[in-house]
């Protein structure tokens, strides 16, 4: 079992800043995808790739953030 240090988290983040924080990462999210849209018209491969790994990451930060505010449609952010 992996051991968490303790002592090295707070507990104090708010409910507006996790939300805040979704907030944030939905909206980065949509920028990655507004520019791949962009890169695959101009042909660009490296960007595409840029923007899809980008894209993927971001989902997994916004299932996170829903399933800590409870989004009943999050069953567990790793499935």
């Amino acid at each position: 079992m992996l051991s968490l240090d303790a002592e090295n988290f707070t507990y104090d983040r708010s409910w507006e800043q996790i939300e805040s924080m979704l907030e944030k990462a939905e909206t980065k999210q949509t920028k990655w995808i507004m520019d791949f849209h962009n890169a695959r018209a101009n042909n660009d491969k490296e960007t595409m790739k840029e923007c899809a790994r980008n894209k993927k990451a971001l989902e997994g930060v916004i299932k996170t953030l829903r399933w800590t505010l409870g989004d009943r449609k999050i069953q567990h952010p790793l499935n």
